[in-house]
């Protein structure tokens, strides 16, 4: 198969390439030495010029078919008017590219980026980027002492720099992790999710829209889009974040779009609102569903617009802000049922994810449990450890139906942090666990969890039992267990516990009475004692 040939592009320099005179060969022309090269063949050079200068184009021309015979030179004329406007150079360019018919498979192209002006350089490798001019980049410098100087072939195709590739593919993992807040999360579903964000979150500044149930890190999640954006030096601005559902009456529309003074009885003094301080950066409306028709039709024209009007002014303000918006409604059904507007979810839905709740994710409680004992150990200043069976024994809980993790990760969380509070010596054992269990269990029974009641309990009765224990017999169990360990005798404590009544009985025996109601919970003296 005959070798391609090698076709040069490249503009004109209007400093670097001029000489008329005898003199002109003493110094470094780029235009000229490319093609003096032994080891670059060209066959054919586009030089592309402006009116004004043709005649030190023509010149160009004829030195380089004197010391190359081989090569062809074709002068085209492409003319800026103003040379340092981009959409014009670029633009003129593209229909210079447009109007040549090239042919990859004879011909191979190479674009000469060291002439032309800055902008006329970044056309030309953006051409080339774009494959709307199928070549590689040939950057040429000028010799250190005598010489022909150097050139360099510089190839677009990235894959093909495996440190490159490697770079980016690394570059892409710590995007991804960083919206994992570093968590080694192996749910397959949300993985490919946060692959998605993390395109999103680079390529789009549309509104984002975060569906999921309370507790499944939209929150986290948001805080992380906009430091991923900060470090990318897409937004300049702050991160403002808002629960709307704490947003009531009169107030929603000042803490949003801020007020001037005298807007209304006790403005003394303006308010920017959250909007304003979120110019530059990244807007968060969790719970957006929480907000009234009126807020909701003024932040849309803040989103179209860009501009909106305080409360209580004649004069509009603007803010450049990027909006994520949280639920855990179905804003669809609020929508049907005239609670939120049809217009606004249209504008805040084009980029929508909806988080899993911990239950879709249990492969990713253990993660979760390491990232929160090195969180934990960072916070007490001592490493926090669990041990190999009662890691097995949380893990197995978490992961069976009977934990219902109704707050998600805030209950995961929070558990977690309990334990490694409590953990004697830095070491969680079975018995703190078995005591947070039964505490969960409480919680998500309705009844209220971290109670004094709870840790007595779990103590002496173990979490199984605990969680099929009625809360009456609860209540006064744990009434009974503290007499128990403030009495000096089982015979004392009965005669406490039972002062009214057993003057009614014929025969008074408190120890015994105190025994078989500690047997229906199967405990004894002993074992309440020594809990």
């Amino acid at each position: 198969m005959p070798s391609k040939k090698t076709i040069v592009i490249g503009l004109l320099g209007t400093s670097l390439d001029r000489g008329s005179g005898p003199g002109r060969w003493s110094e470094w022309r780029p235009s000229v030495s490319v093609c003096q090269h032994e080891e670059l063949l060209v066959h054919r050079f586009e030089l592309l010029h402006d009116r004004k200068h043709k005649t030190l184009a023509e010149v160009v021309a004829a030195d380089i078919e004197s010391v190359s015979p081989e090569t062809e030179v074709r002068l085209s004329c492409v003319e800026f008017e103003n040379p340092w406007d981009f959409e014009e150079v670029y633009g003129k360019l593209a229909d210079f590219a447009q109007s040549r018919k090239f042919d990859p498979a004879k011909e191979d192209y190479l674009v000469h980026i060291t002439t032309g002006t800055h902008v006329a350089q970044i056309c030309l490798f953006l051409l080339a980027e774009s494959r709307r001019i199928p070549a590689r980049l040939l950057q040429t410098s000028p010799p250190k002492r005598d010489g022909l100087g150097e050139f360099s072939v510089i190839d677009l195709d990235l894959s093909r720099y495996d440190r490159i590739a490697i770079r980016h593919q690394q570059e892409q993992l710590q995007a991804r992790a960083a919206l994992k807040s570093g968590i080694a999360t192996r749910n397959a579903a949300f993985n490919k999710m946060i692959e998605e964000i993390e395109h999103v979150a680079i390529a789009s500044k549309h509104p984002m829209l975060l569906m999921g149930p309370t507790g499944a890190g939209k929150s986290q999640l948001a805080r992380r889009v906009f430091e991923l954006k900060k470090t990318r030096h897409q937004l300049a601005g702050d991160f403002v974040e808002v629960n709307c559902a704490t947003l009531r009456g009169d107030s929603s529309m000042s803490a949003l779009f801020g007020h001037v003074r005298g807007a209304f009885t006790g403005a003394q003094n303006s308010r920017p609102g959250l909007l304003r301080s979120a110019d530059g950066g990244l807007l968060f409306l969790d719970e957006i569903g929480e907000l009234g028709l009126d807020e909701q039709a003024m932040l849309l024209r803040a989103l179209e617009d860009k501009r909106f009007l305080p409360v209580g002014s004649d004069t509009e303000v603007a803010s450049d802000f990027q909006l994520i918006a949280g639920t855990n409604r179905d804003l669809s059904e609020d929508v049907r049922k005239g609670r939120f507007r049809e217009d606004l979810l249209a504008r805040i839905n084009l980029w929508s994810f909806r988080l899993p709740g911990l239950a879709q994710r249990s492969e990713d409680i253990e993660p979760n449990l390491d990232h929160e004992l090195d969180a934990a150990s960072a916070r007490l200043g001592k490493r926090v450890t669990i041990a190999k069976d009662v890691r097995a024994a949380f893990i197995a809980f978490a992961r069976s139906p009977d934990a219902k993790w109704s707050a998600n990760f805030r209950d995961l969380n929070a558990a977690i942090t309990r334990m490694t509070t409590l953990a004697p010596g830095g070491r969680i054992t079975r018995a703190v666990l078995d005591a947070e269990i039964a505490r969960l269990r409480t919680a998500w029974a309705g009844a209220p969890s971290n109670s004094p009641d709870e840790a007595i309990l779990a103590e002496v009765l173990g979490p199984g039992a605990l969680a099929k224990t009625d809360l009456f017999d609860r209540a006064q169990l744990a009434a009974v267990i503290r007499i128990c360990r403030t009495s000096e005798s089982a015979s004392d404590a009965g005669r406490r516990l039972f002062a009214v009544s057993r003057g009614k009985r014929k025969v008074t025996n408190d120890a015994d009475r105190l025994r078989k109601y500690l047997a229906r919970f199967g405990l004894d003296w002993k074992k309440v004692r020594g809990g």
